[in-house]
């Protein structure tokens, strides 16, 4: 039993931990996860209420708590971009993708990506539960909420699912350029929702940076154990 265990590690040692990336994604990881414990130590002792008073009231008219600032176009943009951390788009791009990377001969990165999205939305319901944190009160909602506050799960699970898949797809391109625009794109909406869910009053500032920070670690997590089983790299050009 030790020797198979000496050999598997010797096998980590020689391969998946020789990557360069290995060592700044675990570290990557760890501090995502300890960033979320900050912020939600800090959370729960109310010390971020004034900060998240001051954030959520400037993106209000003064004087008018129940109107956003900019014009009804803008508002109307906002549904359109928080809906894109929503649970049924959000479930619905990931079984594509994963139907795609199974059918391009990758199943076992299909495999990894649901379920590295289904775990990672029960932890998320979990905390929700754990943290019970009421919805923002200041300010009129200006969409439909059903449960609790911290984390935001649009946030989180748009930083799981949309990280997840761009780097999903980021590993079957062989030219530097190209993955960067695909990571690129993947933070720039995770970033949208997380701002459109603080615009349209149903969530606290913390609330998204709770989530974005655990699911971005979530999705470099996937990054790391997707390095691991399917290291095949594409050719590069």
């Amino acid at each position: 039993m030790n020797s198979s265990a000496g050999q598997f590690l010797a096998r980590l040692k020689n391969g998946w931990l020789r990557e360069p990336l290995v060592p700044i994604l675990i570290l990557a990881v760890l501090a995502g996860i300890w960033g979320f414990v900050e912020i939600a130590g800090e959370v729960m002792e109310k010390e971020t209420h004034e900060f998240d008073e001051r954030i959520l009231l400037a993106m209000r008219e003064p004087g008018n708590t129940s109107d956003p600032i900019g014009s009804p176009r803008v508002e109307e943009m906002a549904r359109d971009l928080t809906a894109l951390g929503g649970f049924t788009l959000l479930t619905g791009v990931t079984l594509v993708s994963a139907g795609v990377a199974l059918f391009a001969g990758r199943g076992k990165l299909a495999l990894l990506s649901i379920i590295s999205i289904v775990t990672g939305t029960y932890v998320m319901t979990l905390l929700k539960q754990g943290y019970d944190r009421p919805r923002p009160d200041l300010v009129e909602h200006g969409t439909l909420v059903h449960n609790a506050s911290f984390p935001s799960g649009h946030s989180m699970m748009s930083a799981m699912v949309w990280l997840t898949l761009g780097i999903l797809l980021a590993r079957t391109q062989p030219k530097k350029r190209v993955r960067a625009f695909i990571i690129g794109i993947s933070v720039l909406v995770t970033l949208l929702v997380g701002v459109s869910r603080v615009y349209l009053g149903v969530h606290w500032p913390t609330d998204v940076l709770g989530g974005w920070v655990l699911g971005a670690a979530w999705a470099l997590l996937f990054w790391l154990v997707a390095m691991r089983v399917d290291p095949r790299k594409p050719p590069v050009e």
